[in-house]
């Protein structure tokens, strides 16, 4: 068997639940801030989230709604979202998802290299971090989309990721949770496990082609419901869950 030497974590949605309490509030607040009559709900943004990144979702909404936002006025959005979600990350309000401190210290303790890859920007990734500084000791590196020129589902930032941590493919996962990040991990070639977020409706139809599929991480006090994949008796996904997976080959 090919042991696991490593993991890529996406962040919105995968490491913490930050796109319903910190980015929607942030772009709120932002929106407020520049006088803009747009307000995102919970529902209208669970269906923005089908858009990979933030100002695309800024920018089809306003084309949809037939308003003509400069580009002046976009980076005053982004300028200001980025100060409000970091606010409301460092006072706590951004939580992680249930089992995701407990493995990511498990595979650090047993020398498992970790990296963050998200279609989000430094700014916010160092947000979430800084309000649990504990955890980015655990990280070796991190690819954001200031990294690179397009988002998920392309696959450049896993390939850019691959490319920087020297680790080889087939002894790399990556753990995502929505359709965008499991087609561009599966293009650059990586094994994807799933932790799917609710309202990526249309991520049940390609559940097969992750290598399982999780409700959440799984803790003591939160046992994980699997969709999909090998059977996970503990009730959390752990090391010895994704050593079982072998090789990426054939």
């Amino acid at each position: 068997m090919t042991l696991l030497q490593g993991v890529f974590w996406d962040v919105d949605g995968t490491l913490a639940n930050t796109e319903m309490e910190g980015h929607r509030p942030a772009f709120n607040r932002a929106f407020a801030d520049l006088d803009l009559e747009i307000a995102w709900g919970p529902e209208l943004y669970a269906e923005l989230l089908s858009i990979p990144g933030g100002m695309r979702r800024v920018q089809w909404y306003a084309g949809s709604r037939g308003m003509s936002l400069s580009e002046a006025q976009l980076h005053a959005i982004r300028d200001r979202k980025r100060v409000h979600y970091t606010e409301l990350a460092r006072s706590g309000a951004v939580s992680l998802r249930p089992g995701v401190r407990r493995l990511l210290e498990q595979l650090n303790g047993a020398g498992i290299r970790q990296w963050i890859v998200t279609s989000s920007g430094l700014a916010s990734v160092e947000a979430l971090l800084g309000s649990t500084p504990d955890l980015r000791p655990l990280f070796q590196g991190i690819v954001t989309a200031d990294d690179v020129e397009e988002g998920k589902p392309s696959p450049q930032g896993y390939l850019c990721a691959l490319q920087r941590s020297l680790l080889p493919m087939d002894q790399t996962l990556v753990i995502e949770d929505s359709e965008a990040g499991l087609e561009a991990a599966r293009a650059a070639g990586l094994r994807c496990l799933l932790t799917p977020s609710p309202w990526d409706v249309r991520l049940k139809e390609r559940f097969s082609e992750a290598i399982a599929v999780f409700d959440h991480l799984g803790d003591v006090s939160a046992p994980a419901t699997q969709v999909n994949g090998p059977p996970c008796r503990e009730g959390m996904v752990t090391l010895e869950y994704l050593q079982t997976f072998g090789s990426n080959a054939g």
